[in-house]
């Protein structure tokens, strides 16, 4: 049985371990001063971007998610001869149009799979499940690189979906947004009123840099600090204190939206990688994607594990 697992462009992961891996990436549409671009999360664009500047808050950037239709094209093309399971984990439904667009396409595609089998001399049934995440960025690549393990276990469809499904509860992500007056832009075109002008004004002023923590993508304010960088070592010490402490799963996904030498710089990085290595975890380091970038902001950075129940400045 080929089992395929699907990803969007929201999901950060490094390159080589998405390819290793054979993950396909749902596209998403960014549109960045009226141009429009199709994000793949390839590495060559990205890179390309963040050259550019195309990313900085004066540009106006939007995203949109693929149609249903669009999402149903991709599957009969690409997913429905390659694979006999596919596996679909979407950002979080509360965020995007994505998990409900693929679901929407994943009924038409099991109703009309038959005939591309047929005609491509697949023998056997089709069956996929679209997954929501409940998380953004690096905690959808930690589900993703969680969801791969459990594939190498052997597990029947059913089990490996309760599975998939029980673990986005238990990931635990740090976001540091590296300018709060942008969130605050970005959140009013969406008519998200979550981000206050009054609280963005002040972090802009007084050069406040938060670190918002919680489960998935519902997050709250854990730490107030006076430059980007404080706030990326608070970040460090609690990823390096619950490593130590044991995870759930044996990763941590770290993806920013920076430079791969300003990623290199970033303070503790180093003790980071060293103390996962000892502990036998991957660290999954990522540039930020073209998606995720335009939600959060230049510069922002994004860490997830997966963990039993614990608080941010229980490892600090």
């Amino acid at each position: 049985m080929r089992v395929g697992l699907i990803v969007d462009s929201a999901c950060d992961l490094p390159y080589e371990f998405r390819r290793k891996h054979d993950l396909f990436v749902l596209p998403i549409t960014a549109t960045i001063d009226h141009q429009t671009y199709i994000d793949e999360h390839d590495p060559v664009r990205t890179q390309e971007f963040y050259q550019s500047g195309l990313l900085q808050k004066g540009h106006h950037a939007e995203t949109q998610a693929f149609t249903a239709e669009q999402i149903h094209d991709l599957f009969m093309e690409r997913i429905v001869s390659q694979f006999d399971v596919a596996i679909c984990e979407t950002v979080t439904r509360s965020r995007s149009l994505i998990y409900q667009n693929a679901s929407a396409a994943m009924n038409t595609v099991m109703a009309q799979y038959r005939e591309v089998r047929d005609a491509a001399g697949v023998e056997g049934s089709f069956s996929m499940r679209v997954i929501d995440s409940k998380q953004i960025f690096a905690g959808q690549g930690l589900l993703a690189a969680h969801t791969l393990s459990l594939l190498d276990k052997g597990l029947s469809k059913n089990a490996l979906r309760h599975e998939v499904e029980s673990f986005t509860d238990r990931i635990y992500t740090c976001v540091i947004p590296r300018d709060l007056h942008y969130i605050r832009e970005r959140a009013r075109r969406r008519g998200d009123k979550s981000v206050s002008a009054l609280v963005a004004f002040l972090g802009r002023a007084l050069n406040i840099t938060p670190v918002i923590f919680g489960q998935g993508a519902e997050g709250q304010p854990v730490a107030k600090t006076r430059n980007f960088e404080v706030a990326v070592e608070k970040v460090i010490n609690y990823a390096i204190g619950r490593v130590e402490a044991g995870l759930l799963t044996p990763y941590v996904s770290l993806s920013c939206g920076l430079s791969w030498p300003e990623i290199e710089e970033l303070p503790g990085i180093n003790r980071l990688r060293d103390a996962c290595e000892r502990q036998g975890v991957e660290l999954l380091l990522s540039q930020m994607g073209i998606t995720s970038s335009i939600y959060l902001g230049p510069g922002s950075v994004c860490l997830a594990l997966g963990a039993e129940r614990h608080h941010f400045n229980d490892f600090q």
